[in-house]
């Protein structure tokens, strides 16, 4: 099994093993740790003598460092098994194992603890699994000699994806397609060329969510490829713990030995709480409440204000999409120093949830008013794994070029896909290579199109403004409080929406007064809101077909179902 094809299919196939047993769906929780553990089997190999001499004959407490050295890695394995060895007694397999994996480093057990390993190899050992597995995963040759770093880590990626889109119930919850990570990830750099021509720059990429790390491994990659003289370092927080595992394995199987991926909550347990970064990029969960860290949450905003991620404001409580953007824009470099630039994916609800005066829209107003809002591109629908809804990418930037400042560009790129052939879960669309190319240029470019529109901040903003009429009593007079001033009606009590850019004296003037002489503006109560009704300024009408084409139609059909079932008949 000399290619990556060859080994990648090689592992794959070790799953149909599992069969009966496992689930579909759990055939990742198998595969990937013990795909993990023979790579770095393979790797320590040439280290093992050497580790074991020093385990034996060193006496100082704290031996970790000097085997860090002694392997070249920040990962080592003092256990006198191997792969190898282990073959050796079928009926120990699992004391023996179990013995190779406390071996080793305090960070690689860790992974696998996460993995939760042990329950894995129980299960396997009780469906007598678990030797046929070890002895298949010790024919394959997974040395640097045999297959580099960044190979090695092209195919754990290709490993978690098949996982992934095997098990399309769960797929959604960790896994971006592959196609719209490169769209995020081009938009993201789009701009930035004289920036990454910098030669030894160190840029750090964040995602808060990051999953099984495919955003950091594509930024990090695509950066490279750009210059290869640009050190990138990703940084990434994750939830679920089998997640985080496959994410931490992914870098360090990537040789990412600077690499910050942290188990956790990023709402709660911030991992990076002075940290700024670069590139920042993200696909949330859509809809998830965050009841669970909603004292945490309010406490912070209340007391740190903005200086702390929450100062905008919290969205309702069923979404927490927009908590996730206020944690990445506390994270940006200042400007300054250079700025940062932000791509997360939303569904539609962050765009125009919440009236003036919530949370939403104070959020919406504190990110335009700042000029953070660069562009949102409207995606083709069904491209995700376990939702077909209607989803946008967002751009932000604290460091915008002179063209975009104080502008927002809607680019309208529901059309921009190709089918599936064959669907997978919720995802029956795809972006091609042209179709993403599309996308940017559209982004970017200078010359009219029907699909994008550029407007000013102010457009996205309106004053809700509160018309009362007065209160007469039963003798036609209107009624006045202590102040003498006149009382209003809570019944005949209306609200309007007057757009930013237009003054609302003039505006009560002209679509109130001449309906409802005597009504006022309760400038109390008067509201600024922010929100990007983004369908509505691509719509396009469609005119309605004619009665007459429509009757003929059904009369076409009813023939077809006529003739069809006396041909049935017969």
């Amino acid at each position: 099994m000399s290619s990556f094809s060859d080994k990648a299919n090689f592992i794959w196939s070790v799953a149909d093993l599992l069969r009966g047993d496992f689930k579909q769906s759990e055939y990742g929780r198998v595969i990937l740790p013990f795909t993990v553990l023979r790579r770095f089997d393979c790797v320590l190999a040439p280290h093992k003598d050497r580790i074991l001499e020093i385990n034996k004959t060193l006496t100082v407490t704290n031996k970790a460092p000097v085997f860090k050295r002694c392997t070249g890695y920040d990962y080592y394995n003092i256990s006198k098994f191997s792969f190898e060895k282990l073959r050796d007694d079928s009926n120990a397999v699992e004391t023996n194992l179990r013995d190779y994996i406390s071996g080793f480093s305090d960070d690689i057990r860790a992974i696998l603890d996460n993995f939760e390993i042990g329950i894995t190899i129980k299960r396997l050992k009780k469906a007598n699994l678990l030797y046929l597995i070890v002895q298949k995963f010790a024919e394959l040759d997974l040395d640097e000699k045999s297959i580099d770093n960044l190979t090695m880590g092209y195919m754990f990626e290709d490993l978690i994806r098949k996982f992934s889109e095997k098990s399309n119930e769960t797929a959604g919850e960790h896994f971006t397609p592959r196609e719209v990570i490169e769209l995020m990830v081009d938009l993201l750099l789009e701009e930035d060329g004289d920036i990454l021509n910098t030669e030894g720059k160190v840029i750090k990429v964040y995602d808060p969510a990051c999953g099984t790390g495919g955003m950091l491994t594509a930024a990090q990659k695509k950066l490279q490829e750009y210059n290869g003289k640009i050190k990138v370092i990703p940084f990434g927080q994750e939830l679920n713990p089998e997640t985080y595992a496959i994410c931490k394995s992914d870098m360090s199987i990537k040789g990412n030995s600077q690499a910050g991926i942290v188990l956790g909550n990023s709402f709660s347990e911030d991992g990076f709480k002075d940290e700024k970064f670069d590139y920042m990029l993200s696909n949330p969960p859509f809809g998830v409440e965050w009841k669970k860290v909603q004292s945490f949450i309010l406490d912070e905003a209340e007391k740190q204000g903005f200086n702390g991620r929450f100062g905008a404001g919290t969205p309702r409580i069923s979404d927490g999409s927009l908590l996730f953007l206020q944690n990445m824009i506390s994270k940006m470099i200042p400007q300054k120093d250079g700025g940062s630039r932000i791509a997360i994916v939303f569904n539609g609800s962050p765009l125009f949830t919440g009236d003036a005066g919530s949370g939403e829209s104070e959020i919406r107003k504190w990110i335009i008013e700042n000029d953070f809002l660069e562009a949102v591109i409207g995606l083709p629908d069904q491209l995700f794994y376990n939702t077909g809804i209607a989803t946008y990418i967002w751009i932000l930037s604290n460091r915008k070029s002179d063209r975009r400042k104080g502008k927002i560009r809607l680019v309208n790129g529901v059309s921009f896909f190709e089918k599936m052939r064959k669907s997978l879960g919720n995802k029956r669309n795809e972006i091609s290579d042209k179709s993403r190319n599309a996308l940017v240029n559209l982004y970017s470019m200078h010359e009219p199109d029907e699909n994008y529109i550029d407007f000013d901040n102010s457009d996205f903003g309106y004053k809700k403004i509160t018309i009362d009429r007065p209160l007469y009593d039963k003798d036609g007079k209107p009624e006045l409080d202590k102040k003498g001033n006149k009382k209003p009606n809570a019944e005949l009590r209306d609200i309007e929406t007057v757009p930013l850019k237009e003054d609302v004296n003039e505006y009560f003037k002209r679509e109130v007064l001449p309906y409802v002489p005597g009504a006022w503006i309760d400038e109390s109560k008067t509201k600024t809101g922010y929100e990007i009704p983004f369908t509505r300024h691509f719509y396009k009408f469609v005119p309605l077909r004619s009665s007459q084409e429509i009757m003929k139609e059904i009369e076409c059909l009813k023939k077809d179902i006529d003739e069809a079932f006396q041909e049935l008949i017969k």
